[in-house]
C-alpha cells in the first residue's frame, strides 16, 4: 500500500470533482474510478472526460498527479433496483421517507469494487463525495455507514484502507466554497460547465449554477448551495 496514491470515484458530478481537486491537493498520483450501472443520468459519464482533462491546469502539478482512470460496469445493479435513478418513472418520496431516487447498495457496492481496484493497484486511500450534512436521505451516505464499510473492508481484504468523505460535514455552499479553496474561480466555473447533478440527465438549459432540469432534488440542491456560496451563507 502506496502512502502518497489515491482513487477517487469520480462519476462526474459536482462533488465528486471537488473530490478529486481535493485529493490532487494532498496525494502524489491520484487515480479515478467511474461505475456504470444503468443510471438514467448516464450523461455524468461524459462529463467526466472535460473534467479529468481540464483540473489539470488549474494548479501546477495537479495534472502530473493524474494517475490512471477506470470505469467498471455495474449493470447488474441497475436491472436489481426498482428506483427513478434506474428507470423512467417520477421522482417522489416512498412511504418509509426515503426518496425514490435512493439506489439501495449502490455506494456499499461501489467502496467495495473500489477496494478491490485499490488492492490489485496498491493505493491506500479511497475518495468518496458522500455526504450527510446537505443530501436526500440515503442510508449509504451517513459518517456511520461508511466509517463501519472501511471496518468490514479492511477485515476482510486484511488492508488498511482509509475511506475519505471531505464532503460529509458540508453543505452544498460549503461544498461551492471549498472548490473556490481549492482552485478558486476556475475550479468553480470548471465544475459549474462540466459536472452533471441533474437526476433526469438533462444537459439543455445553462443556468448560472451549471446545467439541468431546474426542479429535480439534486438540482434544487445545487442551485440553493450555489446562491447560498455567491451570497456568503450557509445553504
Amino acid at each position: 500500500m502506496n502512502e502518497t496514491r489515491a482513487l477517487v470515484l469520480l462519476s462526474g458530478g459536482q462533488d465528486s470533482a471537488t473530490c478529486l481537486a481535493w485529493a490532487l491537493d494532498r496525494f502524489d498520483t491520484v487515480e479515478t474510478l467511474a461505475f456504470n450501472y444503468g443510471q438514467r443520468h448516464a450523461v455524468e459519464l461524459e462529463s467526466r472526460g472535460a473534467i479529468l482533462k481540464l483540473i489539470g491546469e488549474i494548479k501546477p502539478g495537479w495534472a502530473g498527479r493524474l494517475g490512471a482512470d477506470h470505469s467498471l460496469g455495474l449493470a447488474t445493479l441497475g436491472e436489481v433496483s426498482d428506483t427513478a435513478l434506474t428507470r423512467d418513472v417520477a421522482i417522489e418520496m416512498n412511504a418509509n421517507g426515503i426518496p425514490n431516487t435512493f439506489v439501495p447498495g449502490r455506494n456499499i457496492l461501489f467502496l467495495t469494487f473500489a477496494a478491490t481496484l485499490a488492492y490489485r493497484r496498491g493505493l491506500r486511500h479511497i475518495v468518496g463525495g458522500m455526504c450527510e450534512t446537505d443530501f436526500s436521505g440515503y442510508p449509504d451516505c451517513r459518517d456511520d455507514a461508511i466509517k463501519a464499510l472501511q471496518v468490514a473492508l479492511n477485515l476482510g481484504m486484511a488492508q488498511n484502507f482509509v475511506l475519505h468523505t471531505p464532503l460529509m460535514w458540508l453543505d452544498k455552499a460549503a461544498t461551492w466554497a471549498l472548490a473556490h479553496q481549492l482552485g478558486g474561480d476556475t475550479l468553480v466555473d470548471l465544475i459549474v460547465e462540466h459536472s452533471h447533478t441533474c437526476y433526469r440527465g438533462e444537459r439543455g438549459t445553462r443556468r448560472d449554477w451549471g446545467y439541468g432540469c431546474g426542479t429535480c432534488p439534486a438540482c434544487e440542491l445545487r442551485a440553493r448551495g450555489f446562491h447560498a456560496y455567491r451570497q456568503g451563507e450557509p445553504a
